[in-house]
């Protein structure tokens, strides 16, 4: 077997753009976010074309199959071409995006430390409570 026909797994990941640092690829295999064949890896696993990868990034995961191995990164272009995205895994994420869009912003109604106001309406509250 060639050096050539396999490559790491957390390079390949770096390599082709799913993680900015090759780290963040190692630390997401550890993880388990990353599976390779559907089975957990090590980040030094050799990777092989046609090899079927799920990749969990927050909220969305990817389906993808190796059609190309790359040791260095490469521009988003070439990178695009080193793996193939199941269909169904494309539409799901289109669906799962379109979903979170649609979720209403978190409203925050504080920023910080309390400030005098507030703070004594949190003692009075406190006071209110223990009967003082």
């Amino acid at each position: 077997m060639d050096s050539s026909d396999t490559a790491r797994l957390d390079r390949w990941l770096w390599a082709a753009r799913f993680f900015k640092t090759r780290a963040d690829a190692a630390l997401a295999v550890r993880a388990g976010h990353v599976l390779v064949n559907d089975r957990r890896a090590r980040p030094a696993k050799s990777l092989r074309v046609s090899d079927a990868l799920r990749i969990k990034k927050g909220f969305f995961t990817q389906k993808i199959t190796v059609t190309k191995l790359l040791e260095k990164r490469v521009s988003p272009a070439l990178a695009g071409e080193a793996y193939q995205e199941d269909p169904l895994s494309i539409e799901k994420r289109k669906e799962q995006a379109a979903a979170l869009r649609l979720q209403p912003t978190p409203i925050r109604t504080h920023c910080g430390r309390p400030d005098k106001k507030a703070r004594r309406q949190i003692e009075r509250l406190r006071y209110a409570e223990t009967g003082n």
